[in-house]
């Protein structure tokens, strides 16, 4: 009987504790005067959520907090829903157009951005700011000596010399719905001599090296500096636009509507290029990303500013 009376009791504080709401592991949920900002676990997140925390920081008498390395976008949306983070620092207008809203994949980038807004203040009561300047897309890469030798400046140039050459891709790529190999054929009319399916973190290293001709890279690699690689124009837009911008909750916004001031003095300030540049100063040099995020505020006057 005494041992019922236990299980009951344990079961009844389970109860009560999902009903209270679910949080992510190891998370309370932000404080009244706190500001919790999520990042995802790359450099680039890392660094535009440490220039979110330092603007924040700069220009009001608030508290931030930092939730790094947040598996993927979709976690970031179920802890913004939950009310466990309050900004996501980097959103992708491709990424939460077909995950967090289930739309099909929409090439314009004008476009995309109008529907995350509207939607994401609609369904979810978010605010999707403008994007900072720079989308983290997929390009086909070229080292800088083959598209000098063969004048390559698209994809479709590709086209005449395609069958004598190797493509290395993300593994994941190649079936992907709307923007794999075969919708890429479709679009280009054309395809590879060989594909080689291997690691978004081998690609870099392989086409620098020779194992590879093309490469399937994403915009803002820092490897990209490194390795003196050439990435070419998706001149018939196969892939949809992976702009990013800062999320926040409407809740926060309203409680403290001087956020919305601050996350505008980001909105299109950072160009992919110079994403590129800071996320191989993070990647390549080792340099802490809240290190490169302060240095560029420095260096822009962020915090001369009132």
């Amino acid at each position: 009987m005494v041992k019922t009376n236990k299980k009951s009791i344990v079961a009844l504080l389970l109860t009560l504790t999902l009903l209270g709401g679910c949080s992510l592991p190891g998370l309370s949920g932000p404080s009244e005067k706190t500001v919790t900002i999520g990042t995802l676990g790359t450099a680039e997140s890392s660094i535009m959520g440490n220039m979110v925390r330092l603007m924040i920081n700069h220009y009001t008498d608030l508290e931030t907090e930092m939730i790094s390395n947040m598996g993927s976008s979709t976690v970031q949306h179920e802890a913004m829903m939950s009310g466990d983070v309050d900004i996501t620092a980097t959103r992708y207008t491709g990424t939460d157009l077909v995950g967090a809203l289930g739309r099909e994949p929409i090439t314009d980038p004008d476009k995309a951005l109008k529907v995350v807004k509207k939607e994401f203040q609609q369904q979810f009561n978010q605010t999707w700011f403008d994007s900072y300047g720079f989308a983290n897309s997929y390009a086909f890469t070229v080292t800088s000596e083959l598209a000098e030798k063969e004048n390559l400046k698209t994809v479709s140039d590709l086209e005449s010399i395609a069958s004598e050459l190797r493509l290395g891709v993300d593994s994941s790529w190649i079936e992907r719905p709307g923007v794999g190999y075969e919708s890429f054929v479709k679009k280009y009319g054309y395809e590879f001599g060989r594909i080689f399916p291997m690691s978004i973190g081998l690609v870099y290293k392989a086409v620098e090296s020779g194992e590879m001709d093309v490469v399937l890279a994403y915009t803002t690699d820092g490897r990209l500096e490194s390795f003196d690689l050439v990435t070419l124009e998706d001149d018939k837009h196969l892939f949809p636009p992976y702009d990013s911008s800062p999320v926040a909750r409407n809740e926060v916004l309203n409680k403290h509507p001087e956020l919305r001031d601050i996350l505008k003095k980001l909105s299109g300030t950072i160009s992919t290029q110079k994403m590129r540049e800071m996320n191989y100063m993070a990647n390549v040099k080792m340099k802490e990303p809240a290190l490169v995020a302060k240095d560029f505020l420095e260096k822009h006057n962020y915090f001369e500013q009132n």
